[in-house]
C-alpha cells in the first residue's frame, strides 16, 4: 500500500523543501498526501497555510486540504523565526497568492477526523512544533492507536541545540506539547538534529540545484538564498541544513536510517535547559511505563543528498 501522509508543518524554507521533495511522488501516485495542517513556529499558522498552498501549487499539486492550526504554544509566548526564513517564511521572494484557500476546520480537528476515518492507515509527518498534535490528543485520547506511524522532526541529544545551547526549535517552541506527545504512546520515529545536521548540503550542491530547469528547482533555488545567508552565520561557509526533507524521506524509506529505541522526555523547568530532549543512555535504565520512541541516530547522508537533489531536478 502506498504511503498515506498527513502533514503537520510550519511552512518555512525547509518545510517547503520537504513539500518539493514529496511533490513528484504525489504527482506520480507513489505517495498520497491526504491533507496538511499548519502550526506556529517558523511563521504564524495562517501564513504557513498560504505558504503550503503556494509551494504545492507551484510544484503542480492541487486539491490538498490545508487547515490552519494553533497560533501559540500551550504555556509560553509565541516566537517566530523571521531571521532564518524571512518575514514571509519563504525567503522574502515575493510569491503571489495561491489559488487555494485553507479549509474551515482547525488542524487539530482535521487530525482527529482523518484518524477516525482511516484508523491504522495514516503516517503523521510532523515537521513543526507539536501543539496541534497535543491539542488533537486532548480532543481524542485514543489518537495514538489510530496512526500507522508518527514521524517527528525535532529534538537534539548529543548535538547542540539550534535555539538555545541545548534545545531544538520545534521542541523549544512548545515544550509542554512535546512532552504530552512523547508520553502518550504514539508509534513515534524521532528525527533529531543529531542526524539532520549531518546532512548539510554545500555550495556545490546548491550550484547543481541552481542549474536545474524544473519549476521545483527554480523555486528551491530562490528560497534557499535567504536560508543560506542565515546558515552562513552558523556554518561559516555556504551551505544549508534541510531538516524537514530528511524527516519526509525517512517517513517513506526508513531503511535510510539507523535507530535506537528509548523513552524520550522534555525538560520543562530548567532556566537554561527548558525545551531540551532527554533520554537515558544506560542499558538497564528504569523508565517505568514511559513509552519508547524510535530515534534516528545515523542516516545515509550521500543517498539523502542525491535523492533530494534528483527530486528537485
Amino acid at each position: 500500500m502506498k504511503p498515506r501522509i498527513l502533514l503537520d508543518c510550519d511552512t518555512g524554507i525547509d518545510d517547503a523543501l520537504a513539500l518539493l521533495y514529496l511533490a513528484p511522488l504525489i504527482k506520480t501516485g507513489e505517495v498520497d498526501l491526504v491533507a496538511a495542517g499548519t502550526v506556529h513556529g517558523n511563521v504564524a499558522p495562517e501564513v504557513g497555510a498560504l505558504n503550503t498552498l503556494r509551494v504545492l501549487e507551484d510544484a503542480g499539486v492541487r486539491d490538498v486540504p490545508v487547515a490552519v492550526g494553533a497560533a501559540r504554544p500551550m504555556a509560553q509566548a509565541v516566537s517566530l523565526a523571521a531571521e532564518v526564513h524571512g518575514s514571509d517564511g519563504l525567503g522574502e521572494i515575493g510569491l503571489g497568492d495561491p489559488e487555494g484557500r485553507p479549509i474551515g476546520i482547525s488542524a487539530p480537528e482535521q487530525i482527529v477526523r482523518l484518524a477516525r476515518e482511516n484508523p491504522g492507515e495514516l503516517t503523521l509527518l510532523a515537521i513543526g512544533p507539536l501543539t496541534n498534535l497535543a491539542i488533537a490528543l486532548l480532543l481524542e485520547p485514543a489518537l495514538p492507536r489510530m496512526f500507522r506511524e508518527v514521524v517527528i522532526m525535532g529534538g537534539a541529544f548529543a548535538h547542540q541545540g539550534n535555539v538555545t545551547g541545548h534545545a531544538e526549535a520545534n521542541i523549544w517552541h512548545d515544550p509542554e506539547a512535546a512532552e504530552l506527545v512523547f508520553a502518550a504512546g504514539w508509534p513515534i520515529t524521532l528525527v533529531p538534529l543529531d542526524v539532520t545536521h549531518a546532512t548539510v548540503v554545500d555550495g556545490e550542491w546548491l550550484d547543481r540545484l541552481a542549474a536545474g530547469e524544473t519549476d521545483r528547482a527554480r523555486l528551491a533555488t530562490r528560497i534557499l538564498v535567504f536560508y543560506a545567508e542565515a546558515y552562513r552565520r552558523q556554518l561559516g561557509t555556504r551551505g544549508v541544513v534541510i531538516h524537514d526533507a530528511l524527516a519526509a524521506m525517512l517517513a517513506l524509506d526508513p531503511a535510510l536510517g539507523e535507530y535506537a529505541t528509548r523513552p524520550v522526555r522534555v525538560e520543562l523547568r530548567g532556566e537554561h535547559t527548558r525545551g531540551t530532549t532527554l533520554w537515558d543512555r544506560r542499558l538497564h535504565a528504569d523508565d517505568g511505563d514511559r513509552p519508547p520512541v524510535k530515534v534516528a541516530v545515523n542516516v545515509d547522508v550521500k543517498t539523502f543528498r542525491e535523492r533530494l537533489l534528483a527530486s528537485l531536478l
